[in-house]
């Protein structure tokens, strides 16, 4: 579990504080996940992602909330994600990878910290990662037949597509090995080192997704022709994965 950065040590206390207020003894947990907790927050792109754990009771009474959606989402903390212990547990088999990367890139604020114990099984995980891919395979060829060919289409498919890209990553990572990098470029080697995919294609998309790539118009187009094709790769290469944790 990762510590909270410094950052974000006041903004989040304030939060904490709110939220205990409001809910009192029915806030069983806040944690902090997504690029916050881990590193990648760009500041004036990024949010504040927040879980927040309530009794049943608590959910009951989930309008008390609402103006503290209002006061925080002016200080970047994004509508948080809001859940009972007993939706966690049965969500697990039908959202393994999302609670995988929680779990892994998250920061306890208040409370319980009720996503280390998780169970996630492996099968779940692998199953989830079959339909991710096999979504984003035809979302992808889908984009590319209704941009016409237009390099600006196919940039902002890119940067909307890419993320759920580092997901998978660290699922697939997790399943072969039990564990992954915390860094996404790290993720990306051990990709290519595990795996055998091709890292600079991977390495590129990142850089359009956080608006750092220098490619021409023509150079986009080829980049995402080879990012398609690796995205089938990778759905063959999960099709005959055999987990080993």
């Amino acid at each position: 579990m990762a510590k909270i950065p410094d950052q974000f040590q006041d903004i989040l206390a304030g939060f904490s504080r709110d939220y205990q207020q409001v809910f009192g003894k029915d806030l069983i947990s806040l944690m902090l996940y997504g690029s916050a907790a881990y590193g990648y927050f760009i500041k004036g792109k990024s949010d504040i992602n927040v879980l927040v754990v309530l009794t049943p009771e608590g959910i009951d009474r989930l309008e008390d909330g609402f103006p503290l959606v209002e006061k925080w989402r002016k200080r970047n903390v994004a509508l948080p994600l809001v859940m009972t212990k007993n939706f966690i547990a049965s969500s697990l088999d039908s959202y393994p990878i999302e609670f995988l990367n929680m779990k892994s890139r998250s920061a306890l604020i208040y409370g319980e910290n009720v996503l280390e114990p998780l169970p996630i099984r492996t099968e779940d995980v692998r199953l989830q990662i079959e339909r991710e891919l096999h979504s984003k395979i035809l979302l992808l060829r889908e984009g590319y037949l209704e941009s016409a060919g237009s390099a600006r289409h196919l940039r902002n498919l890119i940067q909307k597509s890419f993320s759920a890209c580092i997901a998978i990553f660290n699922a697939m990572l997790y399943l072969k090995k039990g564990e992954a990098p915390r860094d996404k470029r790290d993720t990306i080697r051990e990709m290519n080192r595990v795996f055998t995919i091709d890292a600079n294609v991977f390495m590129l998309c990142m850089e359009v997704r956080q608006g750092t790539d220098r490619l021409s118009g023509k150079e986009v187009k080829d980049l995402f022709k080879q990012y398609m094709r690796e995205v089938e790769k990778l759905f063959h290469i999960i099709d005959v994965l055999e987990p080993t944790n």
